[in-house]
């Protein structure tokens, strides 16, 4: 009986003692593989199906790296991928019990996966229904105020208001309704970059006293001026 037998003949019928510090490893780093995720995910395209080789985009990538930072520090584990993958580890040894263990494994990380990236095109959608609020709303070039969400801005040469409250004085800054639009876009876009949660936008005062349009994020910390 070789090696990798062995080793699981020991365990035939029972949980391996590695399943769950593998399984945290796993799903740990997948968590923190998101912006990689989302990133192969917009390089796949809109048009491209859920559906992947393997159901996934990294999983099994995450797998095999958790796997063999496992190994290294525990050299009584055998190596359970060879040239082919996962797929050439399952078909080789399926009357193992630790491959019902990895398949569960696989499942919990692909359903995180999927989760994540639905969240991902959540966030994508709230952004373009923002973007087309203003611009539905602009009629004769009006602006969504973005406090309330309800009311057009009065916009003018000396300052921004909305019957909210909002109140920004502009007076020698030439903000336009277009200009506006364009700070307002360009923010929320940039923090969409880095971050699935919807950004909020307050009023506060700057280092001179004066009201100031911010744009933040308490989720990722983050935190821009608007105007």
């Amino acid at each position: 009986m070789d090696a990798l037998h062995k080793h699981r003949s020991l365990y035939k019928g029972t949980t391996p003692p590695w399943k769950e510090t593998y399984r945290k490893r796993c799903v740990d780093r997948l968590k923190n593989s998101r912006f990689k995720l989302l990133d192969r995910y917009r390089q796949l395209g809109e048009d491209q199906p859920r559906s992947r080789v393997g159901g996934s985009i990294i999983v099994q990538e995450v797998m095999e790296e958790e796997w063999s930072a496992l190994q290294s520090e525990n050299h009584r584990l055998p190596s359970l991928w060879g040239p082919n993958g996962m797929a050439e580890m399952l078909s080789f040894a399926k009357e193992f019990d630790e491959v019902a263990v990895l398949e569960e494994i696989q499942q919990e990380l692909m359903n995180q996966e999927i989760s994540i990236i639905e969240e991902y095109e959540r966030n994508q959608q709230f952004e373009q229904q923002y973007i087309s609020s203003v611009v539905e709303g602009m009629g004769e070039v009006h602006v969504i105020c973005p406090i309330c969400h309800r009311n057009n801005l009065n916009i003018n040469s000396y300052f921004i208001s909305c019957i909210c409250g909002l109140y920004i004085n502009t007076k020698r800054q030439n903000i336009t309704p277009d200009v506006l639009q364009h700070f307002l876009e360009s923010r929320v876009s940039e923090h969409m970059e880095n971050c699935l949660h919807n950004p909020v936008f307050t009023v506060t005062s700057n280092t001179e006293s004066h009201p100031c349009l911010m744009i933040s994020c308490k989720v990722c910390d983050f935190l821009s001026v608007v105007l």
